[in-house]
């Protein structure tokens, strides 16, 4: 309910909408003060079935130009009850049996998304990856490579090309001084000139790692895990490969040759 001036009750006066007919309604003589008008607030009635965990809004997502369709294509739900629900089962079975060419796309687009909520990432960095990726998967140079490896790859690029790097959120997470996030920061930048076939987030940890190490707030493997979100066997792993090149890697302000020494080889 609201208020508003009846032309009747010469005073303002609550008023009734009804949605069905339109009408505002005065409730205290049923003047109708305005008629047929639109309603042009959100629609959140849904036509599925009420009795499951289904989101009310009958509005879809944004289009998609990088797909075929537009990301506008209609799949049918899966049905939540027994009965009356044979010709939905039918309708997505066949649906599935259908080549869908964007499947591919959609399931790496999730993933990314996924990815960038974890990382924090804005919406731009997001739809940018997707387009690295898009291109990559054009060129068909993507086969046989870890999917995995390469998503997180394309949003280091992105990351790269946004000017915003994400060795320095990790670093916060683990209250490492500025000087230990300028060295892991440059560190990553180098480690770009070898060919260490590792994904850019597991590098960055395996830095992360290794800088710590030559301080004397030496972090735990498990508190790097942590923080980055890669599990400490493949930081191990990065590290082994890593461990090679680190006279090259890690700036020699941060760190000399004698220091570096003190690392334990993998």
């Amino acid at each position: 309910m609201s208020d508003a001036y009846c032309s009747d009750c010469k005073r303002q006066t609550e008023v009734v909408f009804d949605h069905s007919a339109g009408d505002t309604v005065c409730s205290e003589c049923g003047l109708v003060l305005e008629s047929h008008s639109i309603d042009e607030t959100s629609e959140w009635r849904t036509f599925a079935n009420e009795s499951g965990d289904n989101d009310p809004v009958r509005v879809g997502g944004p289009t998609n130009p990088l797909l075929a369709d537009g990301g506008l294509s209609t799949v049918i739900a899966k049905p939540n009850g027994a009965s009356g629900d044979f010709l939905s089962s039918s309708l997505g079975r066949w649906q599935n049996r259908g080549s869908n060419p964007d499947r591919g796309l959609i399931m790496a687009f999730k993933t990314i998304a996924t990815m960038s909520d974890r990382l924090g990432l804005v919406a731009t960095i997001k739809d940018r990856a997707n387009e690295i990726f898009k291109r990559v998967e054009d060129q068909k140079s993507s086969r046989g490579r870890n999917q995995d490896a390469l998503l997180a790859a394309c949003l280091y690029i992105a990351c790269r090309q946004e000017d915003k790097p994400r060795t320095r959120r990790f670093c916060s997470n683990l209250g490492m001084t500025n000087q230990a996030m300028k060295a892991a920061q440059e560190s990553v930048q180098k480690s770009e000139e070898f060919d260490i076939r590792r994904s850019p987030i597991s590098i960055a940890a395996a830095i992360i790692y290794i800088i710590t190490q030559l301080t004397e707030d030496k972090k735990h493997l498990r508190d790097i895990s942590v923080a980055t979100g890669v599990a400490e066997g493949t930081i191990r792993n990065s590290y082994k490969d890593l461990y090679p090149h680190v006279a090259k890697i890690i700036p020699s302000w941060y760190a000399k040759e004698e220091d570096l020494k003190s690392l334990c080889s993998p």
